[in-house]
């Protein structure tokens, strides 16, 4: 039951190219950043990545980015990244912009075995009634556009039907885990993180704080270890950088 490495290198050694990849974070919060940067470190490329952003130009899933290491991306926001959108703009980058809850819940549903479901988030846009460009050609046409989804009426309210998710991996970050890998968060850095862990198939977990099993308060785990392969203590003392800073003025 001991999930722990020694190291971020270790814990991603077995990722290669053309890998899809689960990322937990919102905005720069909670962003696995060792392990990004050990998978950049690595060298590989051609990944497919499930995100809700794809962080900044020199930060987060950025600088896998920057070097041009991602050949898809899943997110329901293109944030401040504007390498994101140059490369997207340009028909460098696929992209499948998808609804913020509705990534969610395909995340999590992908989890739990749920194949898909249906929501009304959508319904009578683009995303359900295709045409949303998702690869441009050089010359700003559109190369791939989004299939229709099926939809259906229920009571008299129609619904999209939207695929779950599952990656090969899932990267996230956490405040405390043990070495039997059930995971608690910090606050905001929740957002995303316990779902793409449900949705790898592979889970690698940084910790701020490894503990022993039984010292986590079995009522505050948001995680249970069941979801997640690998722990790799990465200590406190990590850079954490502020999207948007915004402070009060003194009187």
């Amino acid at each position: 039951m001991d999930k722990t490495y020694g190291s971020p290198r270790e814990a991603v050694a077995d990722i290669g190219d053309g890998a899809s990849l689960a990322v937990g974070g919102f905005g720069l919060c909670g962003n696995p950043m060792q392990l990004i940067s050990a998978l950049h470190d690595k060298g590989v490329s051609g990944l497919s990545v499930v995100s809700n952003n794809c962080g900044v130009d020199d930060w987060g899933l950025g600088i896998l980015l920057a070097d041009k290491r991602i050949a898809k991306m899943t997110s329901s926001y293109v944030g401040e990244n504007k390498e994101f959108a140059r490369q997207f703009l340009s028909g460098e980058l696929e992209v499948e912009l998808t609804p913020q809850g509705t990534l969610a819940e395909k995340l999590r549903a992908g989890g739990c075995g749920i194949a898909a479901f249906y929501t009304l988030a959508g319904v009578g846009t683009q995303v359900a009634d295709g045409g949303l460009p998702q690869k441009y050609n050089a010359d700003g046409s559109v190369a791939k556009a989004s299939e229709p989804k099926e939809t259906r009426e229920i009571n008299g309210t129609t619904y999209v039907l939207e695929d779950s998710i599952t990656t090969d991996f899932g990267l996230v970050h956490a405040l405390r885990g043990d070495t039997h890998g059930n995971l608690v968060f910090d606050r905001s850095a929740r957002n995303f993180n316990p779902l793409a862990a449900m949705a790898g198939r592979v889970t690698i977990a940084q910790v701020e704080e490894l503990v022993q099993p039984g010292e986590l308060d079995p009522d505050s785990i948001h995680l249970p270890g069941v979801y997640v392969q690998r722990v790799v203590a990465v200590g406190k003392d990590i850079e954490k950088r502020i999207e948007k800073l915004t402070v009060q003025k003194g009187a």
